[in-house]
This record gives structure tokens, sequence and C-alpha cells, in this order.
């Protein structure tokens, strides 16, 4: 399937979940904020997420500061 990952397009194995797809990036355990077709998906949802055919995700990293 395909989908468009900060965007660009990317080729993905069908039926990924966000948890794997962050998994799949090297992501895991990072901070970091998933968007899925312009919302926002809490942390506690990424695992029960399931990503389709022309999904549209940004990922960005959390960066503290002050």
């Amino acid at each position: 399937m395909q989908i468009q990952l900060n965007g660009e397009a990317r080729d993905l194995t069908a039926d990924l979940t966000v948890a794997q797809l962050i998994d799949t990036l090297g992501l895991t355990g990072r901070r970091i904020a998933v968007e899925l077709n312009e919302e926002i998906v809490p942390r506690s949802e990424h695992e029960a997420t399931r990503l389709s055919q022309g999904d549209r995700i940004e990922i960005v990293h959390a960066i503290g500061g002050g």
C-alpha cells in the first residue's frame, strides 16, 4: 500500500498499525507526535490504529527547551 509520510510517497507492507510504522522507522521510545489525516493519534491508540491506502501521516519529534 502507498501512504504519504511527512509529504513523501512511501510504499508499505499492507495492514500496519501506527505502532508498527514507528518501529519500522526506528522511532520506538522517542518523543514524537503522530498525525494521521490531519488528526493527532494519541500514543495510547498507536497499537490499535491501522493504516490504509492513501493515508497522510506526519511524524514530528518533540523538542524541549526553555
